[in-house]
């Protein structure tokens, strides 16, 4: 345990921001999980829709620095090209 005030105060802002990413992380992974059990199904659009979503919500978490910028955008590109792969087969 720490003595020094600095360091307590520190602990206590780590702690709140683990849990804050540890939810953000959680939601990314929720909403990629939609967007492949859609395209695996054969519902292009609401595989689409929510690569909508799933993008909007990896760049707010890069934004915010849960995630790297690049790694958001990897995960996007990966769950639109699924979502566009799934369309153009139920079509």
């Amino acid at each position: 345990m720490a003595n020094i005030k600095s360091q307590i105060k520190r602990n206590r802002q780590n702690e709140h921001r683990r849990k804050r990413n540890k939810a953000v992380r959680s939601a990314l992974k929720t909403a990629s999980k939609k967007v492949t059990s859609a395209a695996g199904s054969g519902d292009g659009d609401a595989a689409q829709a929510g690569a909508r979503d799933a993008a909007r919500a990896y760049d707010r978490a890069a934004s915010k620095g849960v995630i790297h910028k690049r790694a958001a955008a990897r995960h996007a590109s990966r769950l639109a090209k699924a979502a566009n792969r799934a369309a153009a087969s139920a079509e």
